[in-house]
């Protein structure tokens, strides 16, 4: 057996288990998570953070044309002071933040699916006091990405049940 013909073997091999469990991609022609797409209305953005967390939810998700579900989140956000030196003045802060979800139908308003998405993220304070306003500015931009991904995800894996 050549080398080519042997790989082959070994990806057919290594993909059996995959096909045995009933794994279909999620993106995948027909699957679940593309019925989604573009058909989830995600609730208008109060704040900048709310504001950063809809754009990042509408790249993933699609903006909603026709919406079937409209999807609202709560978001809450708590600033700690992460490092301090001997002389008590604060070198780091550190973002947390928590989003939870809920997913409901259009017509009828059924809650379908919701969870709860959560991490941090942490900036440095020393500088001037532009670059920590930046650096600030920019962990809350990170932080609603995470944020973001994880309700996303949550959403692609449950999308079998949901999906039309």
């Amino acid at each position: 057996m050549s080398s080519p013909d042997r790989r082959f073997v070994l990806t057919l091999l290594a993909a059996l288990p995959l096909a045995a469990c009933g794994f279909t991609p999620a993106y995948a022609p027909g699957g679940a998570a593309g019925k989604l797409r573009g058909r989830i209305a995600v609730q208008a953005p109060q704040d900048r953070n709310s504001f950063d967390l809809v754009r990042e939810l509408e790249q993933r998700l699609g903006v909603a044309a026709a919406p079937l579900y409209d999807l609202n989140v709560s978001l809450v956000l708590e600033r700690l002071s992460g490092g301090i030196t001997p002389d008590n003045e604060i070198t780091r802060y550190q973002l947390k933040g928590a989003a939870t979800w809920s997913l409901s139908a259009v017509q009828g308003g059924t809650r379908v699916a919701g969870g709860m998405a959560r991490s941090f993220t942490s900036w440095s304070a020393t500088g001037s006091t532009v670059a920590g306003l930046v650096a600030e500015e920019d962990a809350n931009r990170r932080l609603m990405v995470i944020l973001a991904d994880q309700i996303t995800t949550q959403i692609v894996a449950r999308a079998p049940d949901i999906a039309p």
